[in-house]
């Protein structure tokens, strides 16, 4: 039986602020940039007690060998009042391949206010997994080596998969879940919120350029990633994450994100640049 994304983002405690993660076997070179946000996130949870994340704030170093584990180093910066602030190293073959900042709180009331949900399709309405894959073989899509895989742990109904690659303004929406059921009040809604929050940004920040992830000579990866959990959540539940890239420049693409729960409550918010280039002629 296929392990679930628990079981697979699962770490291994080495000392008391040392943990060890691996990388479930994929035809991807690296390692998929949500597994380590996730795994980062997951060793911070393990050192703090009674508080939930609010948020964290991360940068990729180094593409991550998913041959090898991976260890995570965490520094107690803080245990405040009502804050704790941990940071998180991540190391393969003796170097930072990511790092990460998180900030936790104690439960709190306090003023309330949101935008409202965009408009948007129900995700009855959108094909699923096996629907959209008939229709990129209709289109000819083919995928990113290793994408199936990582997706595998996240139910997806995508609202516009863009399958011929036209030029369309920098918005896009997904619905999105966790697959396998996460444990009711666990912390590990937001951790696994956190591993498919990586999906979609860099797509949105391309969609208004003659290019894809299966455009020879394209060059994309994540550089930096941020995200603050507004509300409680449940990843059983199916989830809307609308996105927008208001800026791109300079070989790098910025894209914000929104994740609303079925009633329209915003739970999370998102921030990411990115590497969007082609690759450059050898001299």
């Amino acid at each position: 039986m296929a392990e679930t994304l628990t079981e697979t983002l699962k770490l291994e405690r080495l000392e008391v602020n040392l943990f060890r993660g691996t990388t479930p076997q994929t035809r991807m070179d690296r390692i998929y940039g949500g597994q380590v946000i996730a795994q980062s996130l997951l060793a911070a949870y393990e050192t703090v007690e009674g508080r939930a994340c609010h948020s964290l704030h991360a940068y990729f170093i180094r593409p991550g060998d998913p041959s090898v584990p991976i260890v995570f180093e965490v520094d107690r910066a803080r245990d405040g009042g009502s804050f704790t602030t941990r940071r998180v190293i991540a190391v393969q073959h003796g170097q930072q391949i990511f790092n990460l900042a998180a900030s936790f709180q104690v439960e709190e009331e306090g003023f309330q206010h949101q935008t409202p949900v965009p408009e948007h399709p129900h995700w009855r309405g959108l094909p699923d997994t096996a629907a959209l894959k008939l229709l990129e073989e209709k289109h000819g899509v083919q995928h990113v080596s290793g994408a199936e895989k990582v997706q595998k742990p996240i139910d997806l109904r995508w609202v516009d998969a863009n399958l011929d690659d036209s030029l369309k303004p920098p918005e896009g929406q997904i619905w999105f879940k966790a697959r396998d059921p996460i444990a009711p009040g666990s912390h590990m809604h937001q951790v696994i919120l956190a591993y498919a929050s990586d999906m979609a940004l860099l797509p949105t920040a391309l969609r208004p350029h003659p290019v894809s992830w299966r455009t020879p000579g394209f060059m994309g990866a994540s550089l930096d990633h941020a995200m603050w959990f507004h509300r409680p959540l449940n990843f059983n539940n199916w989830h809307l994450y609308t996105q927008d890239s208001p800026a791109a420049g300079g070989g790098r693409g910025f894209t914000r994100g929104a994740v609303y729960d079925e009633a329209g409550v915003l739970v999370a918010s998102v921030a990411q640049e990115g590497l969007i280039r082609m690759r450059r002629p050898k001299a």
